[in-house]
């Protein structure tokens, strides 16, 4: 039995894989056929004809994803799973259900893959009424990635659009806006005086794989999140180094976040992105 769930599990992820490239196929076709018309080629009928036959066959796609997925979903816990966001889009995203007490310190783990240049994106965002940039991690363009606060910035020594499996922590606090940020287990940098005294506000959207410009929307493909994350879990205190180190090494002692903790349950996603099932450390490259 044992064998079969592990056969079945790799048949599954050959299937993801084949779906993946295929996914990757229709989206350098569309891009193709953007540029030809863009340099004014091409009638509008074959034009028409090929759009509607692509979007078909993505649709299409999109659908043996979805039960593919379902039948995965019937058979594992609620947090092994991870989110996949295979094209650069301004419609593709997760939204956490719960949002955010008011907070004066805090520590936001995950699990990233990427591949994408230039930059991966925005893993997330948490926008406030009057202020879309309340919390952001992003990379966009060639910048290095960014953790905002209340849109103030400080750059992050990560390193992680090589397509392996990365976890990444940052802590802050709002005395002095002291920050720390951990790559793998280990912290690669640190600093202040982000966001000093400003405490996190309450009753905002938290937003997966979107850069928000507008309270839950004004969506930028630019700065999309191309990649997949898994186990975002988010605290309302600066976390130990061991206690980051238990978490990127999978430590049967590693937390689950008291503020957001990364369950399937708690976890809705629109246009297109898909979730899978995953287990850090085994899957891990």
């Amino acid at each position: 039995q044992q064998y079969s769930r592990l056969n079945s599990s790799s048949q599954t992820n050959s299937l993801k894989d084949l779906l993946q490239s295929k996914i990757d196929e229709l989206e350098r076709q569309v891009l193709s056929r953007v540029k030809t018309l863009e340099e004014g080629k091409g009638g509008p009928r074959n034009d028409t004809e090929e759009r509607v036959k692509i979007e078909t066959a993505l649709t299409s796609l999109h659908q043996r994803i979805s039960e593919l997925e379902k039948g995965q979903k019937d058979n594992r816990p609620g947090d092994k799973f991870q989110l996949t966001f295979p094209l650069r889009t301004n419609y593709m995203y997760a939204k956490v259900k719960k949002s955010l007490p008011e907070m004066y310190a805090f520590t936001v783990c995950m699990w990233l893959k990427s591949s994408a240049a230039p930059g991966v994106g925005t893993p997330f965002s948490y926008a406030v009424p009057g202020q879309a940039n309340e919390l952001v991690l992003i990379e966009w363009g060639n910048n290095p990635m960014e953790i905002l606060i209340n849109d103030k910035v400080a750059k992050l020594p990560f390193v992680i659009n090589d397509g392996k499996w990365h976890h990444i922590c940052v802590t802050w606090t709002t005395r002095d806006g002291v920050w720390e940020a951990y790559q793998d287990g280990t912290q690669g940098g640190s600093g202040e005086n982000l966001a000093p005294y400003h405490p996190i506000k309450p009753q905002g959207v938290l937003v997966l794989g979107q850069e928000q410009d507008t309270l839950g929307g004004g969506f930028d493909a630019t700065q999309a999140f191309v990649g997949e994350l898994a186990h975002f879990n988010i605290w309302d205190r600066k976390l130990t180094p061991g206690e980051v180190y238990n978490l990127a090494t999978c430590s049967t002692k590693a937390l689950s976040g008291n503020v957001i903790a990364w369950a399937e349950s708690h976890i809705e996603i629109y246009g297109g992105a898909t979730k899978w099932t995953f287990e850090a450390c085994r899957q891990i490259n």
